[in-house]
């Protein structure tokens, strides 16, 4: 009972708390000033009627001279030496008044040393008041049915004495040893904290019974981290990462800004740095058209064109409700002087598609939209191919005939040797771009191909996220699935100084580092959830992987590149890529039947104007005998 009306206490807002904690030394400065009369009389004491006012009166001074030093600003819970020096300041401050007015007041019956007394024992109670409340209600010791998890900070440098010290405060944690580098801290202690070895990781673990490890190392890279949290995820421990080193220098750091190692830590690799020159040629300034503007690509443009400064931003979606959605985000943003323009429309409608660029005098264009789910596009081929296509064919058309400046075609590395509809379809837009890029206009038309991106609509890192929140299973197709994954953000970059670099025809691809297993991604993600695989080795785990089998159209591995044959940009992480097109007067016929064929849902005939297009277009390779399925 008592520790839940404590809580609720904590609880209260902070003008509530102050009230109280103005009202509580009320109480006690006319308690020690009873207390500093009986001390010095020998007995205990109470005033006569013509003397109880002197005692009323020592909280009206009081009181305002502790507003003044901020005694009711300082946090009990963070209360330290220099609180306690205001404190000492106030109340002495207090006392003198307090002595020199009654004394002012010729008020008989006030022995002198009741003053000294007075102080003395004001500085403790007022004092001391403030430490027994932060001892009895954030000390675990003082009730025992509060139970705090035993956490290891890795990293004994000053950003790990720091969080040590929050640690100290929290109420839910209980700092129990350092994890360090150094081998001349090893056996060492920090304020009674003893410094471990990363060798001694498992036993710590064990012995304390430890849930989380906290990574207190904010300047580190993200391929260090990402080395040190490999060696975290065998023991199936809560990994989180401290905020940043302003943060602390700020005071910031609570238990709660920890944050949790985000997946792309995983990656192995930095993240692309950004040219800002790069990025500011081909929008600031400019009229910028957004195709696809509501999905995951076409809406993380909109977010980092509209900062970038554009004459206007012109959103468009085919889709009511993801238009409606970026556009409201978007005029949230304080940004006044930037124009931002809605528009449904379909890519596949070359008259509207004029119309707009033209009314609106567009001069740069990133086209994102698109069917990008590799099973549904694989089912609905010839949308599949109108969408992606045929769209991106009149959407560049329609580019040219207005004159637009700038053109850019998000791909995909599902373009390179594909097996899948989308990939085939993707790598029929690069085509139709490559060969429009030859014929005479003042449009300079670029492709930017990069893989998986995290957190997008479909990406699989959401989808495992979710599944382990449910207590699994998580769902994976293939031991052996492999890809690169990249984030929103630095795909959105990649895409805006792609744009910026293209000379026409460009192909531009991002050096991704090495591919990610994606059941080893599995396996880390439920690991460093402070869980455990559920398998035959180990039937007592929290999270089972299922393995469901290649879906239509996936294959085990992606690629970027169709050759080796690629050549270095300004961004040493962005390549350009040299490889095989065909005329547009060789492709104009093919892509006129083929959209023909799509229109009229010909499958076989499809199949076969896919082959003519991409040669190296595998349908029967590993994913589409999987299923059997029927295309549309």
């Amino acid at each position: 009972m008592i520790h839940t009306l404590f809580n609720k206490l904590i609880e209260l807002n902070r003008t509530t708390k102050r009230l109280l904690m103005m009202i509580a030394d009320s109480v006690l400065i006319v308690f020690v000033l009873l207390s500093s009369f009986s001390i010095r009389l020998g007995y205990w004491f109470w005033p006569k009627e013509e003397l109880l006012w002197i005692f009323f009166v020592a909280p009206v001074i009081s009181i305002p001279v502790f507003i003044n030093f901020k005694l009711y600003r300082s946090v009990v819970r963070y209360i330290g030496i220099q609180a306690l020096a205001s404190i000492a300041q106030a109340v002495t401050l207090y006392a003198v008044i307090w002595g020199l007015f009654g004394y002012m007041a010729t008020i008989e019956g006030i022995p002198r040393s009741v003053i000294l007394i007075n102080w003395m024992l004001s500085l403790l109670v007022i004092g001391g008041s403030r430490i027994i409340a932060r001892w009895v209600f954030f000390d675990e010791r003082f009730f025992s049915n509060r139970k705090k998890s035993n956490v290891i900070i890795y990293g004994a440098g000053s950003a790990g004495r720091q969080l040590s010290h929050a640690l100290q405060l929290s109420t839910e944690y209980r700092h129990v040893a350092y994890i360090d580098a150094k081998v001349e801290l090893n056996g060492t202690y920090i304020n009674n904290i003893p410094i471990f070895s990363s060798e001694k990781i498992q036993s710590l673990v064990q012995k304390y019974n430890i849930t989380e490890i906290l990574l207190a190392l904010p300047s580190i890279s993200r391929k260090k981290q990402n080395e040190i949290i490999e060696k975290l995820t065998p023991f199936s421990v809560h990994v989180r990462v401290l905020p940043s080193v302003s943060d602390l220098a700020e005071g910031k750091v609570k238990i709660e800004d920890l944050l949790e190692i985000d997946i792309e830590d995983l990656l192995g690799r930095e993240p692309v740095k950004s040219n800002e020159k790069l990025l500011k040629i081909k929008i600031t300034e400019k009229v910028v058209l957004i195709t696809g503007a509501g999905g995951s690509i076409g809406s993380e443009l909109c977010r980092q064109i509209i900062f970038l400064k554009p004459k206007k931003l012109i959103l468009f979606e085919n889709s009511e409700p993801s238009l409606y959605q970026i556009e409201q985000e978007l005029l949230n943003i304080d940004l006044p002087n930037i124009e931002i323009i809605p528009v449904l429309g379909s890519v596949r409608n070359l008259k509207r598609m004029k119309n707009i660029f033209n009314h609106y005098k567009v001069q740069t264009v990133y086209h994102a939209a698109a069917y990008k789910h590799v099973p549904l596009v694989e089912y609905n081929q010839s949308q599949g191919v109108l969408n992606n296509s045929i769209g991106t064919r009149l959407a560049a058309e329609a580019a040219i005939a207005e004159n637009v400046e700038t053109f850019v075609l998000i791909s995909t590395d599902k373009a390179v040797r594909p097996t899948s509809t989308m990939g085939v379809t993707k790598r029929i837009a690069e085509l139709v771009l490559q060969a429009l890029a030859k014929q005479p206009h003042n449009t300079c038309l670029t492709m930017v191909r990069f893989g998986n991106v995290l957190d997008s609509s479909g990406s699989v890192i959401p989808l495992f996220n979710k599944q382990i929140k449910k207590g699994g299973p998580i769902t994976v197709t293939d031991v052996n699935m492999v890809r690169y994954f990249m984030t929103i953000s630095e795909a959105v970059e990649l895409v805006i100084q792609a744009g910026a670099m293209g000379k026409g025809g460009d192909v531009f691809v991002l050096d991704m580092g090495q591919p990610v297993k994606i059941n080893d991604l599995a396996v880390k993600m439920i690991q460093l959830s402070g869980l455990q695989v559920l398998d035959n080795n180990n039937p007592d785990g929290d999270i089972e992987i299922m393995y469901t089998g290649i879906r239509p159209g996936e294959k085990l591995f992606e690629e970027l590149l169709v050759g080796n044959n690629v050549t270095e940009t300004d961004n040493k992480l962005i390549m350009r890529a040299h490889e095989e097109m065909i005329d547009w007067e060789n492709l104009m016929p093919i892509l006129n039947e083929l959209n023909e064929a799509s229109l009229n849902a010909e499958m076989v005939r499809i199949q076969e104007l896919f082959i003519q297009l991409v040669p190296e277009y595998n349908p029967n390779s590993q994913a589409s005998k999987s299923k059997t399925y029927k295309a549309y």
